[in-house]
Order: C-alpha cells, then structure tokens, then sequence
C-alpha cells in the first residue's frame, strides 16, 4: 500500500481539487481511499450530498471502526470530516499529543482493509495535526500556483519536512510539485515554472481550467463530468500522469 499527503502552507494553491481529483484517477488503478484531514471539511462537502453519520474524529477518538465511517462516491472511498460541528481540530489540539503515530496505525488499519492507495487532503497549517499525517505518510505532494509567494512556500515546506524527519524519525518523501492553474499565456507564469522546472522534484502541470469549479458545484470528482463541462484533455492528462507516477505505472 502506497499513502500520499498534498499539503502546502498556503491556501488557494488547490491541494483539494488537485487530491480529490488524483484519488479519483488512483481508484481507477487500485482500491483508493480519500481522508479529509482539513477540519473546514471541504473535500467532504464536494463529495457527499447526504450528512454523513461518523467522521474522521470519531475513528482518531476510537468511537467507531474506521470502516463505519467511510462513505463510498463515485467508486472512489472518502472518510470524511465535518465542517459545522466537527470534531478535528479539537482533536488536533487537545488529544493528538498524547497520539503522535495516531495517523501511523490509520495508515496499517486501512492496509488491513484492503486498500492500495490512501490520499490525505491537508489544511493550509503546519501544526500537530499534519506533521502527524507527514510522518505517517509514504509521499508528500505540494500543490502550488504560479507566483512567487508559492516558491517561497515550497522552500519553507522542503524544510519542515526535515525537521519532521529529524524529530519523528520519519517523513514523507517530497516527490512532486504540482503546478496549479497555469495560463502559458502569462509571461510570469513561464517563468515560475522554468525556475520550478530547474529543481530536485518531478513536476506535473495543471492548466487554468473551470472544471474543478463546475465539479464542485455538482458534487461529482472532474473525471465524471461529460459533454460541455468537462475537464480539458490537458487536465485529465496530467491528473492521469500524477496518479500513474504516484501508483508506480508511470515513469518520472
């Protein structure tokens, strides 16, 4: 089983569309499972129209089994988080302490289960709540859009994570950048990704595309849109090569 973190302090970069979107593309390769880990929930309100009865709090608390919690969409599994009412970053703040490899035995729960891929969604921050995600998890992802503030933020990322490593033992691999919303169209656009083109990671680029928006709004992953509101051809293909080096088909 493989596990995979998208995570970047900095919000508006798409770590949801982008995670929602590769989970989808990896459930067409093998038994794929999506964790809201942003206590804003909105990977679970993209996904699920009915109120779901557990969320992901409850399995972390040990109130139910991880399997009572998780909904099915679209062939793809979503183990949610509420975003009124939810117990995560409550959780984050006052019990995950006493837990630091808490996310380390959700990750051998859901091997147990059957799944070969597991992708967590992060929120913006930095605190208890993703290092423990990035030190149970195998690969970290950063998505990021097109300007300078996103570089900083990679170089920032890149250096948590060693810091990670050197107090946990462990961390994620930082394999990918992920390059949001591109318009080629746009001078300094090019040139932030020829400076991102120039460092140690593979990287996948995603063009400006109304999708992810028209997505959403019908509550349906991109992959499942047709006719007039579907995602561009350049989209779907990076989607595909991210999901295909992630789960080992495709070459970096």
């Amino acid at each position: 089983m493989k596990s995979f973190a998208f995570h970047l302090q900095k919000g508006g970069v798409g770590k949801t569309s982008l995670s929602v979107s590769t989970a989808w593309a990896l459930s067409k390769i093998g038994r794929t499972i999506l964790i809201d880990c942003d206590p804003q929930g909105n990977t679970s309100s993209w996904l699920i129209t009915e109120p779901p009865k557990h969320e992901l709090a409850k399995v972390l608390y040990g109130q139910v089994e991880t399997g009572a919690a998780i909904v099915s969409v679209c062939g793809l599994d979503v183990l949610p988080t509420f975003g009124i009412d939810g117990e995560l970053k409550r959780y984050g703040e006052n019990k995950l302490p006493d837990e630091p490899f808490i996310f380390c035995d959700l990750v051998a729960a859901l091997q147990t289960l059957g799944y070969q891929f597991v992708v967590f969604d992060l929120s913006p921050g930095m605190g208890r709540l993703e290092r423990a995600v990035l030190t149970a998890t195998d690969v970290a992802i950063t998505p990021m859009t097109p300007e300078i503030f996103s570089l900083d933020g990679i170089e920032i990322f890149s250096s948590e994570l060693e810091m990670i490593r050197k107090n946990m033992r462990r961390a994620a691999q930082h394999t990918h950048i992920v390059v949001n919303a591109f318009d080629n169209r746009i001078a300094q656009h090019k040139a932030i990704l020829g400076q991102i083109a120039k460092l140690k990671w593979a990287v996948i680029v995603v063009p400006v595309d109304p999708v992810f928006r028209k997505a959403q709004a019908v509550n349906m992953p991109i992959g499942e849109l047709r006719g007039t509101d579907a995602a561009k051809k350049e989209t779907l293909d990076a989607i595909d090569r991210l999901a295909g080096e992630l789960s080992g088909r495709g070459e970096k």
